[in-house]
């Protein structure tokens, strides 16, 4: 079996270190030289892509790809992997075709429970550009008779991007928005589920989300229990001094069922919610 991954990012690559043993070869893309020299130390092989030009190269090694994971986000005009390089997806007709999308697309929600039918209000413009990308995703495999499964994933944390590491570098902040809740998924838990997934092909959509949607200051204050220091203060979310796009985060409030996918797959969630995680990343090291 062949994978070839658009854009090995953070959950990408996770994926890719959970699944390399059962993969014949495994290559991907990178807009950097110098990642792509670290993809190539790690045993994958990079190609370039700048998502404005379609390439032969990848062209090639797309034509015996059995497996294809989509990781890039969106722009104005689609996703440029579909784009540039959709037909010779089709080409290849690969027997598992997995897309990393985001909660962000449901929307506000009040703070209610939503689920894999609940209907998409997306609110911000990065999460319309979402809607758009899977809707045009999942008109391609139908069209081509192929197996999409979208994944949508909550806040996304693991090693090197958690709250031990913005507690030490002094960003972690305690914003208090009353009723305001999160759901959160570790990136082991990405892996991991789109590892299960690969046994059913077909098309279908899951979010991928831990059991236990909370306040984001509970997750700072559990952070800092553990490392025994005092947390950052309180700050009042409507008078806090936060950037347009962190407000933005703040104006969806729902809560994020995974039960689709534990049913389905049968996926146990190795980090079902952020204390077990934070417990186990203080231990290991979060760096």
């Amino acid at each position: 079996m062949r994978l070839f991954v658009f854009g090995l990012g953070y959950s990408s690559r996770a994926f890719v270190e959970e699944v390399r043993e059962r993969f014949d070869w495994i290559g991907g893309t990178t807009r950097s030289a110098e990642k792509a020299e670290a993809l190539r130390a790690a045993g994958v092989e990079p190609f370039l892509f700048d998502g404005f030009s379609a390439s032969p190269e990848i062209a090639n090694a797309l034509a015996n790809a059995s497996h294809v994971l989509l990781s890039i986000a969106p722009g104005d005009e689609g996703d440029p992997a579909l784009k540039l390089h959709g037909h010779d997806i089709a080409k290849a007709r690969p027997e598992w075709i997995g897309y990393l999308s985001t909660v962000g697309v449901y929307g506000d929600h009040g703070g209610d429970w939503v689920d894999e039918e609940t209907h998409c209000k997306p609110v911000s413009r990065r999460s319309v550009l979402r809607v758009a990308a899977e809707t045009d995703w999942l008109d391609f495999a139908a069209s081509e008779t192929l197996n999409l499964q979208i994944f949508r994933l909550s806040g996304i944390y693991g090693p090197g991007r958690n709250a031990f590491v913005n507690l030490e570098k002094g960003k972690a902040k305690r914003l208090i928005k009353p009723g305001q809740v999160f759901n959160r998924i570790h990136v082991a838990d990405i892996a991991g589920a789109l590892a299960a997934s690969l046994a059913e092909p077909d098309t279908r959509i899951y979010n991928v989300s831990d059991d236990e949607p909370c306040p984001p200051q509970d997750v700072v204050e559990y952070a800092a229990k553990l490392m025994g220091i005092e947390p950052p203060p309180e700050i009042d979310f409507e008078t806090a001094d936060i950037s347009p796009m962190a407000r933005s985060f703040y104006g969806e409030n729902k809560r994020v069922s995974n039960e689709r996918i534990k049913r389905e797959l049968g996926y146990r969630f190795r980090f079902p919610n952020y204390r077990v995680a934070l417990d186990a990343l203080y231990r290991g090291g979060w760096r």
